[in-house]
């Protein structure tokens, strides 16, 4: 049935800032015979990203326009039953995403967002993930910076493990990242959102986890960490409370490779004390102003949804994941996951990767609420590679060592 459809993908939220720069990506990246349609709420707007993107592939100027409101539920229907995937990037999620979520679930349509709000996640599984089991419908989330390079970057250095003979009882790895980089209004607005919500957050998270199952005879772990100087990272690893670590652990609860025992701590490195010291105040005052509405409102009006850094900030921006695997076989194996822009050019990357393989590509049956990992693995790492990401191990025990 969903063969049939009209669309191969339609990108939903084209006109917001980091819509236009998927947009502008699918227009170079698609493949001859990609069937795609903008959609959003302003008719005008997406007519001008439209004839921007035919400044890129004259044959973008007869691309389609799906006009809906994230609220209109009816309207929300029609653009998923018209699709094979649909990718969002109408933020914040918590406000605004739900809809298109379950108009998929239901539709049977593959989904794909760049959410980083853990309570979205966690809100969506459950009133949608057995839905999509019963329709086919894959709905992956956090399919930017939150969460494809660590997602994929732990699953990467646990095939490297595999492949050089390793069959350990016990995997652990950390996970430092660094970045340079600046925000656009939208992931403003949901940082500032999530912040707003400790109290909600922590009670989704115990709803999901009631009612998720857990693997079998084997052990997941995704400890908070301590701050430390790390010789690996040469750094101070500070703990980074984002979605990323529980978007590993589900991962690894999913694949059996991962072992009978996995952790996954995750860290932001910062080499100066003084820097370290001074994020994590800044966070701190950002998480409480977050608590008080008139203050919250404030930060968030420094920089409006749709704004963004110009070319010039993103092309001097980038970012390196690097992982730490230890096993009780041998010396630890270091990897790194980099690229540029993390926040939005190869966030945009990413997100449209991601859908253009659940659209194209040979992936193993699965269906509901998925991570990056399960859902597309090892192609999705091959064309973010080919894409222009790096995957590389930078140091490895020995290939052929006995347990090692």
């Amino acid at each position: 049935m969903a063969a049939a459809r009209p669309y191969d993908l339609v990108l939903f939220g084209a006109t917001g800032f980091t819509g236009r720069l998927t947009a502008e990506y699918l227009a170079r990246a698609a493949p001859e015979g990609c069937r795609w349609a903008l959609a959003g709420r302003d008719a005008d707007r997406l007519a001008a990203v439209r004839a921007s993107l035919a400044a890129i592939d004259p044959r973008c100027a007869e691309l389609p326009l799906l006009v809906a409101d994230a609220g209109d539920r009816e309207a929300l229907r029609e653009v998923a039953a018209s699709a094979r995937v649909v990718v969002s990037t109408v933020g914040p999620y918590l406000r605004h995403g739900e809809p298109l979520v379950a108009a998929c679930a239901d539709s049977g349509t593959d989904y794909v967002d760049l959410t980083g709000e853990p309570e979205f996640v966690d809100r969506m599984y459950l009133r949608h993930h057995e839905r999509a089991v019963a329709t086919g419908a894959r709905l992956v989330h956090a399919c930017g910076f939150d969460s494809v390079p660590h997602d994929l970057g732990v699953l990467f250095t646990v095939e490297e493990l595999l492949r050089r003979g390793a069959t350990p009882e016990r995997i652990s790895v950390e996970g430092f990242v660094r970045v340079a980089g600046t925000v656009s209004g939208g992931t403003l607005a949901s940082a500032m959102t999530a912040f707003s919500r400790p109290r909600a957050m922590a009670r989704a998270a115990r709803e999901r986890r009631a009612a998720e199952p857990r693997p079998k005879g084997r052990r997941v772990r995704t400890p908070a960490g301590r701050p430390h100087r790390s010789r690996a990272a040469r750094a101070w690893a500070l703990p980074l409370p984002t979605i990323d670590p529980q978007v590993v652990g589900r991962s690894a609860a999913a694949l059996d490779a991962y072992g009978p025992d996995f952790g996954y701590t995750h860290y932001a490195a910062v080499r100066r004390l003084p820097v370290a010291v001074g994020g994590g105040v800044a966070v701190t005052a950002l998480a409480l102003a977050a608590q008080l509405r008139p203050l919250r409102r404030a930060l968030e009006r420094l920089r409006k949804p749709g704004e963004g850094p110009g070319a010039q900030q993103r092309a001097g921006s980038w970012f390196t994941v690097r992982f730490v695997a230890r096993t009780e076989l041998g010396r630890p194996l270091v990897t790194e996951v980099s690229g540029g822009d993390p926040g939005y050019q190869e966030t945009a990357v990413m997100l449209a990767e991601s859908a253009l393989c659940l659209a194209y590509d040979d992936l193993p049956p699965t269906a509901g609420q998925l991570t990056t990992a399960v859902a597309m693995g090892r192609p999705l790492i091959d064309r973010l590679a080919s894409a222009g990401l790096s995957f590389r191990v930078l140091d490895a025990p020995p290939t052929g060592a006995p347990g090692r």
